[in-house]
């Protein structure tokens, strides 16, 4: 089951042609390499510095391998290694790899959240292509945000690229039950509050939840935006289910590094593949994962990179048509990524979904996604579900909710697969936090007065006001509670959470909270109504009322004064418009032109 699920990522794709050498186009990298002057004189000069010969890049694709390997990324730790492998293959493919270190983005390490970085690396990895005399790219990233960073430059540059995801970790382990990352970090941290488990044995769950390179292993936002790397076109067929220490994955890298010589000739880049079709075929494709919230937010922001025009509406719109078919905690209830890699990964859940896409897309192998994914098969059919046994329908909610009102009039999500059904009909007082350490330690008071009908409230974790809206979205239940056997509430924020977290957790509020939106004006007691099939939420609140709670808000202080986040702060669009900086998006102003050498 292994080798046929990882075939179509581990060989070159059938059909596969080479650009006849006489239809070959001119290279870019030959504007620093070919003229006969002082300038490119310096550039050969240096690059023979380093030992190379003319022969090494001379009528070679000169191939950039922005690699986000740090040593404070656990996720990437293979990826010191896997370049060596992409390198191999480009150089078989008869090009000249290039290795460019790009900022690594660790969603464990990175403070205040690795969200405030995403638009420095979709920066970096647009100049870094548009600087370096790159002919095409391999973007090597995986960790949370590094796939829509490095997807977001590489759009607004537009050389070939090919994505390789850093794949999934393999699962954890303790005591003989099967840990996944974040999600049994929650459960097993409430029952560590409520008594039923000793520190030792939280110890024993923290040693044994991530036992190798990569990425979460739950449907977390890495696998999420992997797969949609993948869905898009971005990616080889099947190469974002392979877990990182496969040796399935070290033969994908080789693929990606041979195939992306071959894009160079093609002239195959980003924009001929990102159509509004590979738009929602990914869309389609998340919704049947049971994917991360997080995917609404990066998936509109490379949209519109692209110039496609998605919004809410359209995730809200493929909620209701496509089912959850994917068993992969934190929506399903058993299987983690790499049982979805044997069972036969995303090529054959796209296969089991094809009615919902269009197979007519082109992708990174030069063929249509209808060719690529002909052959896949599911290998367990409770890992992979029929249509028509899935394990959350469009109807009951379906993977993400899209709910408005006059507490979010710009839209928020849920994801209703995840929590207690009665939750997705509530009505309860809200209890009201204006930041996160105050919130925690109120939660930690036994004696607080609240019950299992409160709705518990965060603001100002925004996109400006977290800053960068950090993953605190799935708030701590309060301790009393936990201990009398509570395991979910309804809450609320304008923060996002972890792809692996869970319950009643409403997010993404928008306008946040920060810059004056609704949440603003919410005070502790309000009644608030949430109603899934009705795709509405509420504070019973009058709008006279809300005007005069208006009249008296007082802005918050700017979170910095200088610098990244200064920046940050001016730029940094709202949730529901995916968080780009405004002068990055594509229609800011005219295409950047060409660097100049003199």
């Amino acid at each position: 089951m292994t080798e046929h699920a990882s075939t179509p990522a581990g060989h070159q794709p059938a059909g596969h042609q080479t650009v006849p050498e006489h239809e070959r186009r001119p290279l870019r990298s030959a504007r620093w390499f070919g003229p006969a002057d002082l300038r490119s004189f310096g550039h050969r000069s240096r690059a023979m510095q380093m030992g190379y010969a003319p022969q090494d890049w001379e009528g070679r694709p000169v191939i950039a391998i922005l690699n986000t390997w740090s040593d404070i990324n656990p996720c990437h730790m293979h990826f010191r290694q896997r370049v060596e492998d992409v390198k191999h293959g480009i150089l078989a493919a008869g090009g000249f790899p290039m290795e460019l270190p790009a900022i690594s983005l660790s969603e464990n390490f990175m403070k205040p959240t690795t969200m405030l970085y995403r638009n420095m690396l979709a920066m970096e990895a647009e100049e870094l292509l548009r600087a370096y005399p790159a002919d095409g790219g391999v973007l090597m990233g995986g960790c949370d945000k590094t796939t829509p960073g490095l997807l977001l430059g590489a759009t607004s540059m537009d050389l070939p690229v090919i994505y390789v995801p850093a794949g999934p970790m393999l699962r954890g382990n303790w005591q003989g039950r099967t840990l996944g990352s974040g999600s049994d970090s929650w459960k097993y941290w409430d029952e560590l509050r409520a008594g039923t488990i000793t520190q030792a044995d939280w110890q024993g769950v923290e040693a044994g939840i991530a036992r190798s390179a990569g990425t979460c292993m739950t449907m977390g936002t890495a696998s999420t935006m992997t797969a949609i790397a993948e869905a898009i076109g971005l990616s080889l067929p099947g190469a974002s289910s392979i877990p990182a220490v496969d040796s399935s994955h070290i033969r994908m890298a080789r693929s990606a590094g041979r195939r992306i010589v071959d894009m160079v000739w093609e002239d195959l880049r980003p924009s001929k593949i990102q159509t509004p079709a590979a738009f929602a075929n990914a869309i389609a494709v998340a919704m049947a994962m049971g994917c991360s919230t997080n995917a609404i937010i990066h998936v509109i922001a490379m949209a519109r990179r692209a110039g496609v025009a998605i919004g809410l509406d359209d995730f809200d719109r493929a909620s209701r048509e496509i089912p959850v078919i994917a068993n992969v905690r934190p929506t399903g209830t058993t299987y983690l990524m790499e049982d979805f890699y044997y069972a036969g990964g995303i090529t054959a859940l796209m296969k089991r979904i094809s009615r919902f896409l269009d197979l007519t897309c082109l992708t990174v192998t030069g063929r249509s996604v209808g060719e690529n994914i002909e052959q896949a098969k599911v290998w367990n059919d409770d890992v992979i579900r029929p249509l028509d046994q899935p394990m959350f329908s469009g109807q009951a909610g379906g993977a993400l909710t899209v709910l408005r009102g006059n507490l979010a009039p710009d839209g928020c999500v849920m994801k209703p697969a995840c929590c207690d059904p009665k939750f997705h009909r509530h009505s309860g007082p809200a209890l009201v936090f204006d930041d996160y350490p105050t919130m925690k330690k109120a939660l930690d008071d036994e004696t607080l007065d609240v019950t299992p009908d409160h709705v518990l409230v965060l603001r100002n974790a925004g996109p400006l006001g977290g800053p960068g809206m950090p993953e605190w979205g799935m708030l701590p239940l309060p301790r009393r509670l936990v201990r009398e056997g509570c395991r979910d509430m309804l809450r609320i924020s304008d923060a996002r959470m972890s792809g692996t977290s869970y319950g009643a957790c409403v997010l993404h509020i928008a306008p946040e909270s920060y810059v004056g939106g609704p949440l603003a004006l919410l005070r502790t007691g309000d009644i608030i109504t949430v109603d899934v099939p009705a795709r509405t939420i509420s504070m019973a609140v009058s709008d006279q009322e809300l005007e005069r709670r208006r009249a008296s808000w007082t802005p918050p202080p700017a979170r910095y004064g200088r610098g990244y986040g200064w920046m940050a702060g001016q730029h940094m669009r709202q949730a529901n418009e995916g968080c780009d900086f405004d002068f990055l998006q594509t229609d800011f102003g005219p295409p950047v032109p060409e660097p100049v050498i003199y």
